[in-house]
């Protein structure tokens, strides 16, 4: 089951978000405000997941790479599902920030 769960969500081994973050990728911090201004990851960007769809002009190119996260990898995976169905095609879940945080 948790196999079907990284899929669903993006997550799994095999992903180098440093490599990613060092080539450019866009880090997107799905939490809420203060969720966000409680911790979170430099330079990433804040865009609440129920906001993500009025907010796709912040996303030029659908190529970029985008990276979400949030507290538990719950809303980034759903932040991840709706940037994909809008044509963009470089997109990962990165899961919790503090655990992506450990990744960079």
């Amino acid at each position: 089951m948790f196999e079907a769960l990284k899929k669903i969500f993006g997550l799994g081994p095999g992903v180098n978000y440093k490599e990613l973050v060092a080539q450019g990728a866009l880090i997107v911090d799905v939490r809420t405000k203060g969720e966000y201004q409680s911790g979170h990851i430099n330079k990433s960007l804040n865009i609440p997941v129920d906001a993500i769809q009025g907010q796709l002009k912040q996303f030029k190119k659908k190529d970029q790479v985008i990276i979400t996260c949030c507290a538990s990898g719950m809303r980034s995976g759903r932040a991840a599902s709706i940037l994909k169905s809008s044509g963009y095609t470089n997109v990962y879940n990165g899961g919790g920030w503090a655990s992506l945080k450990s990744k960079l």
